[in-house]
């Protein structure tokens, strides 16, 4: 009987997030697995009592990504971690979507801003900034040329805490046909998902925000899914990816560009695809075999 955890996050006295973390954890069990939820820092978790370590939820990790990735190293050389602790710590990092665009892999454009760096920020169009250290929308905001003064002072904030700013156009294909969520799992297209427009104009960088409104199942075209395939061929050691999503937004010219590749705790919407649990189930189990 494999023993499998699913790392997930302490949400304190807020409600639990995760609605699809106590069905999978059950689903495992039915399977013939002794699994449990373990929040990633409970320091009395055994990590290498596990023959398979899954990160599912652990949702608060970017505000302590320094931690988390010294938590994946630990557990990745006690145990096996799903995902591998060199692509989790690679993809912790946004800076991984100019690695994937010099890759040849069709991205939105997106530049880089440390601390200490000058803004030069957009003149002539909408534009998103953002921390390359983030989810759920976190610091994330939507300007408009005439609202410098408002980027620059994020840009400040984010610098002072220690984040690096990236810098993206606002693709306002978004608006019309939302961004679209490509989930493989096992290495296999699992289910799609499509939401609509995160970022709202006038809406402050550091307001709670709805991560996924609107989401409705989707059903994925030929160009997305060749632009999720690409993506994910050149994720440095992506040949041991358990999971990942793919979020693909449209480009000016209509075809599907590069969001975000999710390969550390990504939302598996399994109360949206519930005919997903039993191939989720399987490849976990199979991944804890080894």
């Amino acid at each position: 009987m494999p023993r499998i955890a699913l790392a997930t996050y302490d949400p304190g006295a807020e409600p639990v997030r995760d609605t699809d973390l106590a069905v999978l954890v059950r689903a495992l069990g039915d399977a013939g697995a002794e699994a449990e939820a373990r929040f990633w820092d409970d320091p009395e978790a055994d990590w290498g009592g596990y023959d398979l370590v899954v990160i599912r939820s652990t949702w608060d990790y970017s505000w302590r990504a320094a931690e988390f990735t010294a938590w994946v190293e630990r557990v990745g050389a006690l145990t096996r971690l799903a995902n591998p602790a060199p692509v989790v710590r690679w993809n912790t990092d946004k800076r991984y979507l100019g690695e994937l665009a010099a890759a040849g892999v069709p991205t939105v454009p997106t530049r880089y801003i440390a601390p200490g760096e000058p803004a030069g920020l957009p003149d002539g169009h909408e534009f998103v900034v953002k921390p390359t250290s983030g989810a759920g929308a976190r610091f994330a905001a939507r300007y408009t040329p005439g609202e410098h003064d408002s980027a620059v002072r994020q840009l400040a904030r984010m610098h002072a805490e220690g984040f690096t700013a990236m810098v993206q156009p606002y693709v306002r294909g978004i608006d019309v046909s939302g961004e679209r969520a490509l989930q493989f799992f096992g290495g296999r297209l699992l289910h799609a998902s499509r939401k609509g427009a995160v970022l709202t104009p006038g809406t402050p960088y550091d307001a709670d925000k709805v991560p996924h409104p609107d989401l409705v199942p989707w059903q994925p075209t030929g160009a997305e899914l060749a632009v999720a395939e690409q993506a994910l061929a050149a994720v440095p050691g992506g040949s041991g990816l358990l999971y990942a999503r793919v979020d693909l937004v449209d480009g000016e010219d209509g075809e599907p560009r590069l969001m975000e590749l999710e390969l550390v705790e990504p939302n598996l919407f399994l109360w949206l695809h519930p005919a997903s649990l039993p191939r989720v189930t399987e490849a976990i189990l199979a991944a804890a075999e080894g």
